[in-house]
């Protein structure tokens, strides 16, 4: 298949998190005519999220997704902390007209070995959330991540589990597919297209390194690694997905040490060769 366009496109601003600001992410997009950009909340709260707003509209650019609402286990209960970060989160993405927030729902609480209390709690503060998100037109995307996190950062670690929390809470609420997280999974055909276009919210590529030298932050520019890339894109966009593919790399010893305008230009490259 033929590759992504620069127009297709969006950067997850965690790509050159260690060299840019959110402005000058805003601002290197439309210099390199990427269609479209992903905040992370901290980028987003040292802008100001009225100033990114319309600097990102000044620029005519897409948002794919809001990074991120979600850590509901964090203190063992769902407290009322969490549950209004959260609602400022959706209020944020509003705001943004960001097509999703994603979700990192969080892992197991401090000293817990209770896996299916923190199951319990991540759809409680769902729950919650998209009760919220339905009132003001924003759209939940839980991003399931690979088991290597379930522990610290997110116990949702499949597709299908993802979607099993889907079909117990209604409209309004789907996936954001990582290849990093899901390329692995037997079942990740059947359940992209249990999915279907309506629960496909966002996709984000990058590549698996072999070795990997650190599994947080030695993510692969995409072509880099051992990802079908090509294939998952065909089999999200086989059921309509037709949002912006959003590129989340995290380097620490490698693209976060070098020009963002050269991280870019290979975003673009490998875009049209890799993806």
């Amino acid at each position: 298949m033929s590759g992504v366009p620069a127009e297709r496109l969006s950067l997850n601003t965690a790509t050159v998190r260690a060299q840019w600001s959110l402005a000058e992410c805003i601002e290197g997009c439309a210099r390199h005519g990427i269609g479209g950009i992903s905040p992370w909340r901290d980028k987003l709260h040292e802008m100001g999220v009225d100033a990114a707003a319309r600097a990102i509209r000044d620029a005519g650019l897409s948002v794919s997704g809001l990074c991120r609402g979600g850590w509901f286990t964090a203190s063992g209960a769902l407290d009322q902390s969490v549950i209004d970060d959260n609602r400022r989160a959706v209020d944020e993405a509003a705001a943004l007209e960001a097509a999703c927030l994603v979700m990192v729902v969080g892992g197991l609480p401090d000293g817990s070995r209770d896996l299916p209390g923190a199951w319990k709690l991540v759809e409680d503060g769902l729950a919650a959330t998209l009760d919220y998100a339905r009132t003001v037109g924003v759209k939940i995307a839980i991003e399931p991540l690979h088991p290597m996190y379930a522990a610290d950062r997110a116990c949702v670690n499949t597709t299908g589990q993802a979607l099993d929390i889907c079909d117990r809470l209604g409209d309004g609420i789907g996936c954001a597919l990582d290849v990093y997280h899901v390329w692995w999974d037997p079942e990740l055909e059947v359940q992209i297209a249990r999915a279907g276009r309506e629960r496909l919210m966002a996709f984000h590529v990058c590549d698996w390194l072999v070795p990997t030298r650190d599994l947080l932050t030695d993510r692969g520019m995409m072509g880099d690694g051992v990802i079908d890339i090509p294939r998952l894109r065909g089999l999200v966009e086989a059921q309509g997905f037709d949002g912006l593919v959003e590129v989340e790399i995290f380097s620490e010893l490698d693209w976060w040490t070098r020009d963002a305008d050269e991280v870019l230009a290979a975003v673009l490259e490998r875009g049209r060769t890799a993806c």
